[in-house]
């Protein structure tokens, strides 16, 4: 139970935080509904489990410079992102007509790239997720599936009830105001991903640093 517990409020925690995904769930659902949030919110459930096989078995015998270079990478594809976001809003239009399986796919894809390049997840698995689900481990196989469980059901459930939040509010925009929340939504997008790039900027010198302490 302990566990179980533990994992509801760092999920629930997780799930709510401003950051990429989150902002890239609400994009997707404020241009073609909470379907398209939806896919992106599960995102975690597909890129989550090789960072957590990574980070528990060999990720503190990799290089800092590879935390820099996956940083690196994940800011400038959300930069993409958000550059993209603020040229689609010029002319967006509100879409309730069903998608083509290949931009449903996108939603998910993109969800997982985002995820899967920004040091987020990469960073609570290493200092909190991996130590309690070792120590849930030693414990019993249970108490480690009931730290997963509560975590990954409140981490997703989390950025469902945003997109349908969002969702549910949708109906009253008009296409005006659609555009200018996409355009502040891009303008997020760009905004994190900058600060991811200026992470990456820092990150060899802070592993320097503790090398030298």
């Amino acid at each position: 139970m302990a566990y179980l517990l533990l994992g509801l409020s760092l999920g629930f925690s997780a799930g709510i935080s401003p950051g990429p995904l989150l902002t890239l769930v609400i994009t997707r659902t404020l241009g073609r509904g909470f379907g398209a949030g939806l896919r992106v919110a599960l995102s975690p459930l597909i890129t989550d489990a090789p960072i957590i096989l990574l980070t528990l078995l060999l990720f503190s015998a990799l290089p800092p410079l590879f935390e820099a270079v996956i940083t690196a990478i994940g800011g400038l594809f959300v930069v993409y992102l958000g550059v993209e976001t603020i040229r689609s809003a010029r002319e967006a239009h509100l879409q309730d007509h069903p998608l083509a399986p290949a931009a449903a796919e996108q939603d998910l894809w993109h969800g997982a790239l985002v995820n899967l390049l920004s040091p987020h997840p990469w960073l609570f698995w290493i200092t909190i997720g991996s130590p309690t689900l070792a120590r849930a481990w030693q414990t019993g196989w249970p108490e480690a599936l009931a730290f997963l469980l509560g975590f990954y059901v409140l981490l997703v459930g989390g950025k469902i009830g945003v997109a349908a939040a969002v969702a549910g509010g949708r109906r009253f925009l008009t296409d005006t105001w659609y555009r200018r929340l996409l355009w502040l939504a891009g303008l997020l997008l760009c905004l994190f991903g900058g600060l991811l790039l200026w992470q990456s900027a820092q990150l060899p010198g802070m592993a320097s640093a503790a090398l030298a302490s």
